[in-house]
């Protein structure tokens, strides 16, 4: 274990937790959240690009009474080291999150995913299904995808798309209202979530995750979700709720009906006004998840 990181007075009152530390195997500090009774069961939150644990405040805390639930921060996101070298690959991602669970001792979690988190989760329960319990998917995909939005798109481009993501904060600070439909967040919490990526080099793993989605045979990750895609139906056994923001301009329905061929006796529910940022956007989100993973 190292040291953790201290997080600022004014931001307490929306994420009153004491953040924790873990030493990655590839020598990284990964802060990550450790809530509610001991024991080697837990919920397992996973944030995708570019929010960080902050997304699941509201969650925890409705969890915590009587779940554990540990919520890391992925390395280069939060409040986790961000070097400026390191493996930010999609079997990197899932290699931390192992090597986490396995330092904690876990026998069981219950898996809650979101954006790119889905990914990443899915390549650690599709690894040890043995260990998975009840699966939460909100917002998310993991398997290849037809398209890349034009937004997305011009991330990635060479050239201008460091410039953008790293130099304008071209991605983080467009996600704190495009993310949103229903209400606009409010300036306390996009300061909250722009926190962590507030120079170009706390911008390296926004980017890095940017460029590290597949969308064919020539990129580096592309195996790693084709895997991760034909080992999903290992999991089709386990209780699964699908909760939906619909008005997603990344995630969109698409990938909700993909969710529901991969997982058909899944739990759905679709919220018509909600954007990609479905907790936050959707009050009723959090009490749907938590009485769902209560009947666990």
């Amino acid at each position: 274990m190292v040291a953790a990181t201290e997080i600022p007075s004014w931001l307490h009152a929306m994420y009153p937790f004491a953040p924790r530390s873990f030493g990655t195997p590839r020598g990284a500090r990964m802060s990550y959240l450790d809530e509610g009774p001991r024991a080697d069961e837990a919920v397992l939150l996973l944030h995708g690009n570019p929010t960080w644990s902050f997304y699941y405040r509201n969650l925890i805390r409705a969890l915590a009474p009587d779940r554990r639930c540990v919520a890391p921060d992925h390395i280069g996101m939060g409040l986790s080291d961000k070097p400026a070298r390191y493996d930010y690959s999609l079997a990197g991602r899932v290699a931390d999150v192992e090597a986490l669970v396995r330092s904690l001792g876990l026998r069981k979690v219950h898996l809650v995913v979101h954006d790119w988190g889905g990914a990443i989760g899915f390549g650690y329960a599709t690894r040890h299904p043995e260990s998975i319990g009840r699966i939460v998917v909100t917002n998310t995909a993991a398997f290849a995808s037809p398209h890349l939005p034009r937004r997305i798109a011009l991330c990635r481009a060479p050239g201008i798309g460091s410039f953008l993501v790293r130099g304008l904060n071209g991605f983080a600070w467009p996600a704190t209202r495009m993310a949103m439909h229903a209400r606009a967040l409010s300036p306390a919490e996009r300061r909250a979530y722009l926190l962590p990526y507030d120079s170009w080099a706390h911008r390296v793993a926004v980017e890095a995750f940017v460029r590290d989605i597949p969308m064919g045979p020539g990129h580096p990750s592309w195996t790693t979700l084709q895997e991760i895609e034909a080992s999903l139906p290992c999991l089709r056994d386990r209780a699964a709720l699908v909760v939906w923001g619909r008005r997603d301009f990344c995630f969109h329905d698409w990938f909700l009906q993909r969710w529901q061929e991969v997982y058909p006796h899944a739990e759905v529910t679709a919220f018509a006004d909600a954007g990609h940022y479905v907790l936050e956007d959707e009050p009723a989100a959090v009490g749907r998840i938590t009485e769902f993973l209560r009947r666990a």
